[in-house]
């Protein structure tokens, strides 16, 4: 006798929650990691430039797991390839907090590091696969919100983080307490998963083929679109702070809030905004948005009076709150060729916050950082040719 409809109901809603919590925790582990930066750097006594190779290890493994996430889903589904990533991504945050709090060695941070990376990418990938097909079987749009639940873990693992360092709670605790929460939490939401299409039920020629993938226009496209919300979004994150600073000549504190805004609005934006994309549509909404992540990033950078440039990250934050989920729907509108698809989109997309931080840095060296800001508007406004490609099909 087949299942109630209620009964579906119910499970699509505990899968809904369940998606929700994965992603807020994966927020918490890595604003954990973060927030932890400096102690790590006095603990290994490195400079700012081993400091950046060292972070390097936790992009190389990101992006290393990245090609390769979409036939561990399609092989594993996505519950399994959530939990399997997250107890590598889990195992790593800890080693990372003993090899800088306990021994002191760089190696084993790097080591640490690579393998939080690795897990992290993978379980992207995954977890917006399943996100998409919660989004389905609801019918209304909701990947936005998945990632406003990530936001606010990283907000959460961003303020405990704080908390610890403010207190002396060493690197070792902190991160190990941290990934046995990440892991625990995880490995049980993902009970609450929704069941993989068997593969049997599949037809050959809609297999995720993930080099196929790459040969897909409106695949690329979307991927395309995803970088330069990827690149709006990342440059925020990690320059703001220093640009209201330089540019706006603020304190730290001030910097620190212009940065607050910001992650702010992305949340509310992420929370509110599935309303807007059911009503209207993703064309419209994402062309709108767009506009005011642009207008919003030239009042940052332009505007006579700080109160006026906090308007404009406020404005800046809401317009690059939904390309990112919006291009992972997207990419994913095809249940059975969701794997390869999000995990070439994941590729692309990803490759701005390896990127912009360097480019952005670049141009601050000549023109100052605030200044620099202003390549985010005018990567946008091209970047709105490539709307049509995430309408569905």
């Amino acid at each position: 006798m087949p299942p109630s409809t209620a009964a579906i109901d119910r499970d699509v809603l505990r899968a809904r929650t369940a998606v929700a919590f994965v992603f807020g925790l994966n927020g918490v582990a890595l604003a954990s990691w973060f927030a932890r930066v400096p102690v790590a750097r006095d603990a290994l006594g490195l400079s700012a430039g081993q400091l950046g190779a060292l972070l390097l290890a936790l992009s190389g493994g990101a992006v290393l797991a990245l090609p390769v996430a979409g036939m561990t889903v399609h092989r594993l589904g996505s519950a399994k390839t959530v939990a399997a990533a997250t107890t590598l991504a889990s195992a790593g945050l800890a080693l990372t907090g003993i090899g800088a709090g306990v021994f002191g060695s760089t190696t084993i941070a790097a080591v640490g590091l690579f393998a939080l990376g690795y897990g992290s990418g993978t379980c992207e990938v995954a977890m917006n696969v399943e996100g998409a097909v919660v989004e389905r079987r609801l019918a209304r749009t909701i990947m936005p919100r998945f990632h406003a639940a990530w936001s606010l873990g990283t907000v959460s693992g961003a303020l405990a983080g704080a908390a610890c360092a403010r207190v002396g709670v060493p690197i070792a605790v902190h991160l190990s307490v941290a990934a046995v929460v990440m892991v625990t939490g995880t490995v049980l939401a993902t009970a609450a998963f929704l069941p993989d299409t068997a593969e049997g039920d599949q037809p050959r020629s809609a297999r995720p083929r993930v080099l196929a993938a790459w040969r897909e226009p409106r695949t690329l496209l979307v991927g395309l679109l995803v970088l330069v919300m990827g690149f709006t979004e990342g440059t925020a994150n990690d320059w703001l702070a220093v640009a209201f600073v330089d540019g706006h000549e603020v304190g730290a504190a001030a910097g620190a809030a212009a940065f607050g805004v910001f992650v702010v609005a992305m949340t509310v934006g992420r929370t509110v905004g599935t309303a807007a994309l059911d009503a209207w549509g993703r064309g419209p909404v994402l062309f709108g948005t767009m506009l005011a992540a642009a207008a919003g990033a030239l009042l940052a950078v332009l505007a006579g009076s700080v109160t006026l440039a906090l308007c404009g990250v406020a404005l800046w934050g809401l317009g690059a709150s939904l390309g990112f989920p919006v291009g992972m729907s997207a990419a994913a509108d095809d249940e059975h060729l969701a794997p390869a698809r999000v995990s070439v989109v994941a590729v692309i997309g990803y490759t701005a916050f390896l990127a912009g931080p360097p480019l952005v840095g670049f141009l601050g060296d000549h023109v100052g950082v605030l200044r620099a800001l202003l390549v985010v508007p005018l990567v946008l406004v091209p970047a709105l040719a490539l709307i049509p490609a995430v309408r569905k099909p």
